[in-house]
């Protein structure tokens, strides 16, 4: 795959990360400008979510049956549009309602950027380039915060949007310009009447189940670390908020090096080799981590180095195991894509939420939440392991 459709898979793949982290330094400036509290301003993130989860389901098989590229443009059109209303948005209902819309929109870059990797690469080439756009996911947490902070200061919280809208705008162009349909011709188009029965083959797919979930825990303990860590650094070991994010950003930058020599492993080992292994480092340093938060010691840097081991990991275990799902999905690359997008994201919320539920004023709720992952990621990673050893038997004895 050349540079130029990676960049361009890049920054389709940013919507999602990008529309949830660039925003979040306006909060109190959109409170105070909609008269009310950030409570109630949280309700446009939880909407996002909600968005995402329903929008991916839908972009699949559309894509199945129409191709990448018309869907792709009317997603990334969806979100243009959808940025500008919140720009504008006269109430904070209407910006609740316009971020839904845009969730619609964003996700097509999500569901289809992975479906057209695996429509031009085999196993080892879609985890290569899986590895380069985790590029995006680590350096999205650390720049679009810092970025979206000064836009609110210099020219209020409407700019953040702005950008947003303008960024989709240029994406859209390059899509138009430079992304052709990747579908191949004699792939034969899905009906859309045979959604469902699709979404139905996939959950009885025990390979692509256990892999998209193994992926998808995984990535749960990153949103475990997400939710847990203000907490954890600024009022329990008293970090200034001003440095706390140089500690999250520390941690991207292991996840985005990390992805980055995964991406070279490749052209010795296969992803399902590597992820095999990786999900064993991932568990160790959760317990690990589980064991320091257990010693309620008075230093963080105990806390920091297991957690450190843990996020870095996942820069090789999502890549592999998103790489894994999708191979040999053929016809079906965009259902596969979107059930693989909406079962990782659903379990990765439903862990940051727990982290919330288990609060007791100690770092042990963020441990346990991430440790917990790491156990059911290993326990599915092996029984797939087996599965697939099973059914390449069963080929060689056939």
């Amino acid at each position: 795959m050349n540079l130029k459709t990676i960049l361009i898979l890049g920054a389709l793949s940013a919507f999602g990360p990008l529309a949830i982290d660039f925003y979040l330094p306006g909060f109190p400036a959109m409170a105070t400008a909609f008269a009310t509290d950030e409570t109630q301003i949280q309700l446009t993130l939880a909407v996002y979510f909600l968005g995402l989860s329903i929008g991916q389901l839908i972009y699949g098989p559309i894509a199945d049956r129409f191709g990448r590229r018309i869907p792709l443009l009317v997603g990334v059109g969806l979100f243009t549009v959808a940025s500008l209303a919140c720009a504008l948005a006269p109430s904070l209902e209407w910006l609740i309602g316009a971020r839904f819309v845009q969730a619609l929109g964003g996700c097509a870059g999500m569901v289809l950027s992975r479906a057209i990797v695996s429509d031009k690469c085999d196993s080892v080439g879609a985890a290569k380039v899986f590895s380069q756009l985790m590029l995006v996911m680590g350096l999205a947490p650390i720049l679009a915060p810092m970025l979206g902070g000064l836009l609110v200061n210099l020219y209020g919280w409407q700019s953040i949007f702005i950008v947003l809208t303008a960024f989709s705008a240029l994406a859209a162009l390059a899509v138009a310009l430079g992304l052709p349909e990747s579908l191949p011709d004699n792939v034969p188009r899905q009906p859309l009447s045979g959604a469902l029965r699709q979404y139905g083959r996939l959950l009885k797919d025990r390979e692509f189940l256990g892999h998209a979930l193994t992926g998808g825990i995984a990535m749960a303990g990153m949103f475990a670390y997400i939710a847990g860590s203000p907490f954890v650094f600024i009022k329990l070991y008293d970090v200034p908020a001003e440095h706390y994010g140089w500690l999250f950003g520390s941690n991207a930058a292991g996840f985005i090096l990390v992805a980055q020599i995964n991406a070279r492993l490749l052209a010795n080992r296969g992803p399902a080799f590597l992820l095999a292994r990786t999900i064993w480092i991932y568990l160790a340093a959760g317990i690990v981590l589980l064991g320091v938060s257990a010693l309620h010691t008075q230093q963080l840097w105990p806390l920091l180095i297991p957690l450190f081991v843990c996020i870095a990991s996942l820069g090789c275990i999502i890549p592999n195991a998103s790489a894994c799902a999708m191979s040999g999905q053929g016809a079906r690359a965009g259902s596969a894509s979107a059930m693989l997008g909406c079962l990782q994201f659903s379990v990765a919320a439903g862990a940051a939420s727990l982290v919330g539920v288990l609060h007791n004023g100690t770092a042990m709720p963020m441990a346990m939440v991430i440790t917990l992952c790491g156990v059911l990621a290993v326990v599915l990673a092996m029984a797939t392991r087996r599965v697939y050893t099973a059914r390449i038997a069963a080929q060689e004895l056939s």
